[in-house]
């Protein structure tokens, strides 16, 4: 116990250190981004919906195959529309993915729980080797 007296700093330390190790962790686990092996699975296994949220040129130079376009802006208004069944999973996807993670709050807003933004968005689809198409 005089140790812990005569050391606070040292614990103080200690516990600074430990919870700024612990942070991106634990930030990472609430932002929702799913890796593009998870986005597969959500897509083949659950039936997953992919919406890019790129403007229109963005999307026609090239999205996840099979993807719908819904710029980020339009969201609100036309997710309903594309994607009538809340409780199907829903990848958020733009170029890099700061748009898909913004695009995640509003989903959630409009009742969509299992809206998702793809970590890297199409950055990373591409680094993966996988399926791109152009409109």
């Amino acid at each position: 116990m005089k140790f812990i007296i005569d050391n606070w700093y040292l614990l103080l330390i200690a516990l600074a250190s430990g919870s700024m190790l612990f942070y991106p962790m634990l930030k990472g686990a609430t932002a929702g981004s799913l890796s593009t092996a998870q986005a597969i699975q959500l897509i083949n296994r659950d039936k997953a919906v992919v919406i890019d949220v790129c403007e229109p040129e963005e999307f026609a130079a090239g999205h996840v195959k099979g993807a719908k376009n819904v710029p980020l802006n339009q969201l609100e208004e036309k997710l309903p529309q594309m994607v009538k069944n809340k409780a199907l999973p829903v990848i958020l996807v733009c170029a890099r993915g700061g748009r898909a993670q913004r695009a995640t709050g509003v989903a959630k807003k409009l009742g969509y729980e299992n809206a998702q933004a793809l970590a890297g968005g199409l950055t990373a689809w591409r680094d993966a080797t996988l399926p791109v198409e152009k409109a």
